[in-house]
């Protein structure tokens, strides 16, 4: 008891020494609530039919949660490796095989994250210093450059382009912004926000700009299994000039509609692999055990996986067919499980000020474009999800019928 009081006493002399803490200085000082946040509130509080945020609003395969439960029942709870379980990372390093044709070391070559944002957080720390720069290709997913600025580097922004084939990358842009300081650039492909997708010409040009050089590329993969209408997908693994010089993130959330798992992983060559693992141990050191084991055993059957995007483009082709008798003007959707549209032909409000309106007025929710931006930029175009009950699309798409 008396060392009880001892430390109340000690407590209480600090917090009356009478010196007032400084605020902190952030190190995101331009970083606020993100949109997916806000919208998601918004439609909870007004029942609209939520196509903001990228989540599935149904049931995973049952299978799978029986896998976990029982490896939380076989008394898997503690600790994995750090890198993760080597069944699950074997798995990978076969899928990766399978598909791709690339041999991965999952031993040395792949490491468990906690989800693909922590994936990208710790790739961009492990590699890059302060000063360097990272060219970021808009519009882009939103912990893009917080990851950037917390490393003390420097985003160098290239825009994408937009026309009637959709969005594209313009490459000579891209090779324009290189300098002796780039140390790193961010693709992401399947691409969100977009749903575009690389293609053997974009990826050449990649390779084009960073070989000869010692730029490294970060790869979000995390939607690889939804590309449609019989495109591939082109995986920076399947380029051995490229894969030897890459980070490749993928997901198991998006893949097995359990993003709230915060699952996914990492494929770098060995000696890209041991940097990111130096950051990732102290990072959040390893990931949930259970669920690597229950994966594991999921993962023996490669058709969930091989069968996602059909699965997909039903429901694209559901959602694309209803909004065809709205006035909203329908971009491509190649892959993802996002459908943007431009609604100029609706209203002249700017993009933001267009979502929640169509969230309070119509009662579905959407994303603006523009948050995906450094410096907003108005194109009039806005984002919808199509991972949802046949039900929700129907019933946002009777809503969205008015327009």
């Amino acid at each position: 008891m008396q060392a009880q009081t001892s430390d109340t006493n000690r407590h209480t002399d600090s917090t009356n020494s009478g010196v007032a803490l400084a605020p902190l200085v952030s190190k995101l000082p331009r970083v606020g609530t993100t949109i997916f946040t806000v919208m998601s509130a918004l439609a909870s509080e007004t029942g609209a039919v939520n196509l903001g945020q990228g989540f599935p609003d149904f049931d995973c395969d049952p299978a799978l949660l029986d896998a976990v439960n029982q490896a939380m029942r076989s008394g898997l709870n503690q600790y994995p490796p750090m890198a993760g379980i080597l069944p699950l990372r074997q798995a990978i390093a076969s899928k990766v095989r399978a598909l791709y044709g690339r041999d991965y070391d999952p031993v040395h070559e792949i490491t468990v994250t906690a989800g693909g944002t922590q994936a990208i957080l710790t790739a961009v720390l492990c590699c890059v210093h302060p000063g360097e720069e990272v060219i970021v290709i808009e519009p882009a997913y939103d912990s893009y450059v917080p990851a950037i600025e917390l490393a003390g580097a420097i985003p160098v922004f290239v825009q994408m382009e937009v026309g009637a084939s959709g969005y594209a990358v313009p490459w000579d842009k891209v090779a324009a912004a290189v300098t002796p300081k780039t140390r790193l650039i961010m693709v992401n492909s399947p691409h969100n926000p977009t749903s575009s997708v690389f293609n053997a010409q974009d990826i050449a040009r990649l390779s084009e700009i960073v070989r000869g050089t010692q730029i490294l590329i970060l790869s979000d993969e995390v939607y690889e299994h939804m590309v449609y209408d019989g495109q591939p997908h082109e995986s920076i693994c399947r380029y051995p000039e490229l894969a030897e010089r890459a980070f490749v993130v993928s997901s198991f959330g998006k893949t097995y509609h359990v993003t709230g798992w915060k699952i996914g992983y990492v494929a770098a060559p060995a000696m890209l692999s041991a940097e990111f693992r130096r950051v990732h141990q102290f990072n959040v050191f390893t990931v949930n055990t259970p669920m690597q084991h229950g994966l594991t055993t999921y993962m023996q059957h490669p058709e969930p996986y091989l069968q996602l995007s059909a699965f997909y483009a039903r429901k694209r082709n559901l959602f694309r067919e209803g909004l065809a008798g709205t006035r909203f003007k329908l971009l491509p959707s190649q892959g993802t499980y996002f459908q943007c549209v431009d609604y100029s032909a609706i209203s002249d409000k700017p993009e933001a000020e267009f979502c929640h309106w169509l969230t309070t007025e119509i009662g579905v929710a959407a994303i603006p474009i523009s948050a995906f931006y450094d410096q907003p930029r108005e194109s009039g175009i806005v984002r919808f999800c199509f991972a949802k009950k046949d039900q929700t699309l129907q019933t946002a798409l009777e809503r969205l019928s008015q327009l």
